[in-house]
């Protein structure tokens, strides 16, 4: 009882933060336009395979999200094992998780805004940006079943005088592959759609056309490119949890 006092208490003052004065008419007219746009969007736009064109900036999109997810997903394996207790001393465990929680504690936007300024506005800070914080996440992922490792397995191979490479390769990598690559495909789920944020700051993608078309108001063009980046998400979404279901089925 008192727990659902405290949780009504912090809603009602959540609530006391919505402040409707700012609501003008103006504000409804965008809001009917963007409505208006999504439903007769530019066929054009949405279906020519020029640089411009929705489907080119979905598929720069989708491409810094893989790029990123891969290279985040290499780098974090080493950090992941020194990161391990049941792998590694616990000092040399602990500073490395430090590292990783600061590195996690960054938005994405952030490193990207960053990495901009080092190679310049483009796709390419896109992929270091997507990278660095797949690394973040996917190390903290990686350590949880690295820790539940199980362990009698690996005895078993050593009772059997196994060398430390058959032991890898056989008690360790059996059990991680599948784990691993399921949680690979879920962070590549979420850098899509952080990829296509990035692009507002003009780190590649579809993001920077979208906030060039909502600032010139041509809400057929923000139609075109909000039902494209919907079908691609959607898409992705459905062919990740239909491949994650099979590996931990398999």
């Amino acid at each position: 009882m008192i727990s659902i006092m405290i949780l009504a208490a912090f809603l009602l003052w959540s609530l006391s933060a919505i402040n409707l004065s700012n609501m003008t008419e103006n504000g409804f007219m965008i809001a009917k336009n963007i409505m208006l746009g999504i439903l007769s969007p530019n066929t054009e736009l949405l279906f020519t395979w020029s640089t411009n064109g929705v489907p080119y900036l979905l598929l720069e999109t989708m491409a810094i999200a893989f790029l990123g997810t891969i290279v985040g997903a290499i780098l974090a394996v080493p950090l992941a094992f020194l990161s391990a207790s049941n792998i590694v001393a616990k000092p040399i465990a602990f500073l490395v998780r430090l590292i990783l929680i600061f590195i996690r504690t960054v938005p994405a936007i952030v490193y990207g805004l960053m990495f901009i300024r080092v190679t310049g506005p483009g796709p390419f800070a896109g992929v270091l940006t997507m990278a660095l914080v797949s690394v973040g996440m996917l190390s903290k992922l990686y350590v949880d079943v690295i820790e539940n490792l199980e362990t009698s397995i690996l005895e078993s191979l050593e009772s059997m005088g196994c060398t430390t490479y058959e032991k890898i390769r056989y008690g360790i990598i059996p059990q991680l592959s599948a784990m691993f690559i399921s949680i690979v495909i879920y962070r590549f789920d979420m850098n899509l759609r952080d990829a296509a944020v990035l692009g507002l700051v003009g780190a590649g993608g579809i993001g920077a056309p979208l906030i060039f078309a909502m600032n010139g108001y041509k809400w057929a063009e923000v139609g075109s490119i909000l039902i494209g980046l919907m079908i691609l998400i959607l898409f992705i979404e459905f062919l990740s949890n239909k491949i994650r279901n099979k590996l931990v089925k398999g």
